[in-house]
């Protein structure tokens, strides 16, 4: 190992012809695949939910035909798939590779190259032994620089340990004692297996291959027959015994799960071809998480302790706020100077765990787990779990020299995955607005394999896939040369990610405005007006037009209609107004138990929706959710399925493959349908096991 080398390393996978065209560049990624790379990051390009990246879209498009994936593609080869199986390649789950030959990326040089050098004078004795020992200390370093970087990192490693044993000794049991003990064992974890498979890497290819080819026997397909027949047979029981008899209404849920599964199977692509294997096991791991989340007291305090420490994490973004904005006037203007800033600051911190790579090593554990459960190929699973922490175009940079040669089921999938789940950096506003954190973290985690799940039920495959394994494992490094260089990029890219979110706001607010009045003046013409009739509205609209799907998702009757006015808000405008709509309603139920505790002599007073508070002259517009109704709405909004989306994911997309522009253009509605699909069921199975004891 080479002393500029860090340690923690892994082994770069091959890629074959058919992905990248040339010979000559197969060949130089053969000579490359020997070597160890350092765990880096993903560069992204700049888009609507960009946290922390800057490619330009330009660029992209040329990188892609440099690295000879801009090629016209007139005419998709893909061999038809047998009726019986498609076998999936299995990703390397511990395998991080540099970027393939003509990326595209510029490499950054030494500035100084560029200047001539001034006239040397002839040193003296003083500053020739001087240069004598500077020499020799380099030319000691370059022979056992890993040496030395192996002894400050054994070094750090028992400061380390010291420091952490008297924290254990010195004060155990607190929160900030949890804090340090979770940090410290996910952090063994990381590094052990990033130390295992750097020197295991070929035997767990071994073994994977193994797997695979036992996958393919008939032995196989009994043992999975019987194991499905025994959980299907636990999972009724469950039900019955633990949903059913306690409370009975949740299981409206199981009737919303059946509908929106019927109905996508009916308009299937080609519903003879539905492999049923990603659809069950999709709902299985959705299933799975929320009974973790919502019926464990252990999995649910374990994500409400994550959504406090992230919570706790975005409040820093209040220091750099402050001081731009002025510490005692910024709140006054909470989101342009308080919501917006987080995302600058998240998206900081997203960079900065790209260069680090943990972003990478978490991403393609997650996608691992999908595969080989769903049966996915390694491409769609690497992007469903990194959807799950980047944003919809972020996601697919990931796999851009794959997105040419995909099946039209493959980029199906791709694009359910980005419009079935939300960006980190958004993620980040939402819990601002007042939305539980733990929910938004869980609903992020179960909508990425029910986006694969209904990706595949509503465009089956019935192509070959060209995607392989080895392909998939090279991900891109990222250009910065140190953590402060990322963390400046990560800001610097959220300018324009926050410019999108403010200027969609300030649209899509003022058109549902101006919508609105039209829809009142014209409702006022036929005596649709207060107090006899609630004024025609665009909210009111969709609180009609979608209260069937709010209800078989499990929501409590006398809130369907709210809950269907946020789910039609979300598609034809955005999830943020959306979400910002559900954050008063969450609101005006703090606000109105606050009112009720204090036993006021003068009742509240309902208006249509409007609950008016007498004693204290406050109005709550719109009343508010029972506490059932707020977890399914969360869940049910928590994608970025919406019209906006389809113009972002088709010129995001695009940039990376040009070739497939008219392809992506003829399934992208149907993939926003199946992303939000996706968020629907997720709101069914969190209806499904929610229960009075779980708090919001």
């Amino acid at each position: 190992m080479s002393g500029d080398r860090h340690p923690l390393m892994y082994n770069k996978g091959g890629q074959d012809d058919g992905l990248y065209g040339a010979t000559s560049e197969r060949d130089t990624l053969d000579t490359m695949s020997t070597e160890s790379v350092e765990l880096k990051g993903v560069k992204h390009s700049e888009d609507y939910e960009n946290p922390a990246f800057a490619h330009s879209q330009e660029s992209i498009a040329k990188s892609d035909v440099e690295a000879g994936n801009g090629h016209t593609i007139k005419n998709h080869a893909y061999e038809d798939v047998t009726p019986e199986k498609v076998g999936p390649n299995v990703v390397d789950a511990g395998m991080v590779s540099t970027p393939i030959a003509g990326d595209g990326d510029t490499p950054q040089t030494d500035g100084d190259n560029e200047f001539e050098d001034l006239e040397e004078e002839p040193p003296n004795g003083f500053y020739r032994g001087i240069a004598a020992i500077q020499e020799s200390f380099q030319a000691a370093y370059r022979q056992s620089g890993h040496i030395f970087w192996w002894v400050i990192y054994a070094l750090f490693l028992l400061g380390y340990l010291v420091y952490f044993s008297y924290a254990m000794y010195y004060r155990f049991g607190d929160e900030g004692s949890v804090r340090l003990l979770v940090i410290t064992i996910i952090t063994v974890v990381l590094v052990a297996l990033t130390i295992v498979m750097s020197v295991l890497g070929n035997n767990v290819d071994q073994v994977g291959e193994a797997l695979a080819k036992f996958g393919e026997t008939r032995a196989w397909n009994v043992i999975k027959i019987v194991l499905c027949v025994l959980l299907l047979v636990a999972l009724v029981v469950y039900i019955v015994v633990e949903v059913a008899i306690p409370n009975p209404y949740n299981l409206v849920s199981i009737t919303g799960m059946l509908v929106y599964i019927i109905l996508l199977f009916v308009f299937s692509s080609n519903p003879a071809r539905v492999k049923w294997q990603p659809v069950i096991w999709g709902m299985a791991l959705q299933f799975i998480f929320a009974l973790l989340i919502l019926r464990t007291s252990w999995g649910y305090q374990a994500f409400k302790w994550l959504g406090d420490r992230v919570t706790e994490f975005l409040a820093h973004s209040d220091a750099g706020a402050g001081f731009v904005f002025g510490f005692d006037t910024y709140e006054h203007h909470f989101f342009a100077f308080k919501v917006l800033p987080v995302v600058v600051f998240f998206s900081t911190a997203i960079s900065v765990l790209y260069y680090l790579g943990v972003m990478q090593v978490v991403i393609r554990k997650v996608a691992w787990v999908m595969q080989v459960s769903m049966g996915t190929t390694a491409a769609e699973s690497l992007n469903a779990a990194g959807n799950i922490f980047i944003g919809q175009t972020e996601a697919p940079l990931m796999i851009r020299p794959l997105l040419p040669n995909m099946t039209k089921s493959e980029m199906h999938a791709v694009m359910t995955g980005g419009f079935a789940t939300i960006a980190g950096s958004v993620l980040a506003a939402y819990i601002l607005f007042g939305v539980p954190a733990n929910h938004l973290l869980s609903a992020s985690v179960m909508s990425a394999p029910a986006a694969l799940a209904m990706a595949k039920l509503f465009y089956p495959e019935t192509k070959k896939s060209k995607t392989t394994a080895a392909a998939v494992s090279a991900m891109e490094r990222p250009p910065e040369r140190n953590i402060i260089e990322a963390a400046s990029s990560g800001a610097s890219s959220s300018i324009k990610l926050v410019a999108n979110i403010a200027a969609n706001l300030i649209a899509f607010l003022a058109l549902l405005e101006f919508v609105n009045a039209t829809l009142k003046w014209c409702g006022h013409r036929v005596g649709l007006e207060p107090p006899l009739y609630p004024e025609l509205t665009f909210q009111l609209i969709c609180s009609y037009l979608w209260w069937p799907f709010a209800f078989v998702m499990g929501t409590d009757a006398q809130d369907c209609r709210k809950v269907a006015e946020l789910i039609g808000v979300k598609t034809f405008l955005n999830e943020f107004v959306a979400y910002d709509y559900l954050g008063k309603l969450i609101k005006n139920k703090e606000i109105f138990q606050n009112y009720t505790s204090h036993n006021y002599t003068e009742p509240p007073e309902y208006i249509f929706d409007d609950i008016f508070l007498p004693a204290t002259n406050q109005t709550l517009v719109g009343g508010f959710l029972t506490p059932r109704s707020e977890v399914i709405a969360t869940y049910a909004l928590c994608g970025f399925a919406n019209l906006g989306s389809i113009g972002i994911q088709l010129g995001g997309l695009g940039a990376m493959a040009p070739s497939r522009k008219s392809d992506m253009a003829k399934i992208v509605v149907r993939a926003m349908i199946a992303g939000n699909v996706a968020c629907f069921l997720t709101a069914c199975i969190a209806g499904l096991l929610y229960t009075e004891d779980t708090i919001v």
